[in-house]
């Protein structure tokens, strides 16, 4: 089983217990979107020592928790499921979550693991993703969707697109690159 050096920061207990049937690793825990002072502290640590993976659920508080943890200790590392890999199987939407992943899909997604840029200079902006209809048009959103999946960065709506791309560093080039393969996908369906 693969030895991950960096700690994993996920929402609970059944998060955790799913993790260590995938890989060796560490976890904290958030909690859910209960994120306070003292659990933001050691994930400080954990990233000054060791380095972070924020790797929470693929829903808005999973978001909250990221963007909570970004804002406090910028450069930490994200692994993303998508909707669909995190959801239980024959079950409804509502259970969705990292502890219904399987080991696949979990040990793919920590594969994949992409880095904030500290820096700020822009990789993508919105006058591209308004040209490749990812913002403003009527099929955006289940291309966004698409878009955030094969680029492993999760879900994002327009407004946080341009920022979570420029955040990790993506280029209009690599951005352009997953829209075609999006695109030659869909047109064998």
């Amino acid at each position: 089983m693969k030895k991950l050096k960096e700690i994993i920061v996920v929402e609970g207990r059944d998060d955790t217990k799913r993790l260590k049937m995938s890989v060796d690793c560490d976890t904290i825990e958030t909690n859910g979107s209960a994120i306070n002072d003292l659990t933001l502290v050691q994930i400080e640590h954990a990233h000054e020592t060791r380095g972070v993976i924020v790797f929470t659920d693929p829903d808005g508080p999973g978001e909250q928790i990221r963007k909570i943890i970004s804002q406090r200790i910028p450069g930490v590392k994200h692994a993303f499921l998508t909707r669909d890999e995190a959801r239980k199987q024959g079950k409804s939407r509502e259970n969705i979550g990292i502890e219904h992943a399987s080991v696949t899909a979990i040990r793919e997604a920590l594969d994949k693991v992409v880095e904030e840029r500290i820096d700020n200079a822009p990789t993508v902006t919105k006058s591209f993703l308004i040209r490749h209809n990812l913002i403003g048009t009527s099929d955006a959103r289940l291309l966004r969707e698409k878009l955030g999946n094969r680029l492993r960065i999760g879900y994002t709506n327009g407004k946080q697109l341009e920022k979570r791309l420029n955040m990790f560093g993506i280029t209009e080039k690599e951005v352009a690159d997953a829209l075609e393969e999006i695109r030659k996908e869909s047109s064998h369906d």
